[in-house]
C-alpha cells in the first residue's frame, strides 16, 4: 500500500489531468492518448464498448472532437488513494463535461456529471512519468464500483 499521498504526487496528479483535459478539448488527440500506458484504457457508458491501447485512444479523441468541438472536460473534487502496487495510485474524481452552446456570448451548458475512477501508474523507465492505466466513467446516479481496478486490465 501507498503511504500517506505527498503534496508533490497530488499536484502531478492535478497536473496530469488538467494536461488530459486541454489535449482532447483542443483535438491534440496524440497528446491525449500519450497519458494513458501503452495498453491503457478508457471504459465509459457514453460509448459502445471500452477503446484500449494508445493508437485506438487516439482515433477515439480524433473523432471526439470532430464531432464535438466546443466540449470542455472539467476534472474537480480529485481523491487519491492507496494502491496494492507502491507505482500506483488509485483515483476517484468528478468530471463535468461542459459545452459552449452559444460561441457568440460564450453561454455553456453541463451535459453531463460523471466520476473517474482510475488507476495510474508510474512508468518503470521513469519514475517521473506517470500514466493512466484505467479510466472508469460512471454517471452520476450509477452505483460506483466497490472493488478497485483489477490487475487484468493493465
Amino acid at each position: 500500500m501507498n503511504p500517506r499521498t505527498s503534496v508533490e504526487t497530488l499536484l502531478e496528479i492535478q497536473h496530469l489531468y488538467a494536461a488530459q483535459s486541454h489535449a482532447i478539448d483542443t483535438g491534440d488527440a496524440e497528446a491525449w492518448a500519450d497519458t494513458f500506458t501503452t495498453f491503457g484504457t478508457f471504459d465509459s457508458p457514453t460509448y459502445d464498448a471500452p477503446v484500449r491501447g494508445r493508437a485506438a485512444l487516439a482515433a477515439f479523441a480524433r473523432q471526439l472532437h470532430a464531432a464535438a468541438p466546443h466540449l470542455h472536460h472539467v476534472i474537480t473534487n480529485v481523491l487519491v488513494e492507496a494502491a496494492d502496487e507502491p507505482s500506483e495510485y488509485n483515483v476517484r474524481a468528478t468530471l463535468l463535461i461542459v459545452t459552449t452552446h452559444d460561441l457568440t456570448s460564450g453561454a455553456a451548458r453541463i451535459d453531463r456529471i460523471t466520476t473517474i475512477q482510475d488507476r495510474l501508474r508510474r512508468t518503470p523507465h521513469d519514475p517521473n512519468d506517470l500514466r493512466l492505466v484505467h479510466r472508469r466513467v460512471t454517471r452520476d446516479g450509477e452505483p460506483l464500483p466497490t472493488a478497485p481496478h483489477s490487475k487484468e486490465l493493465s
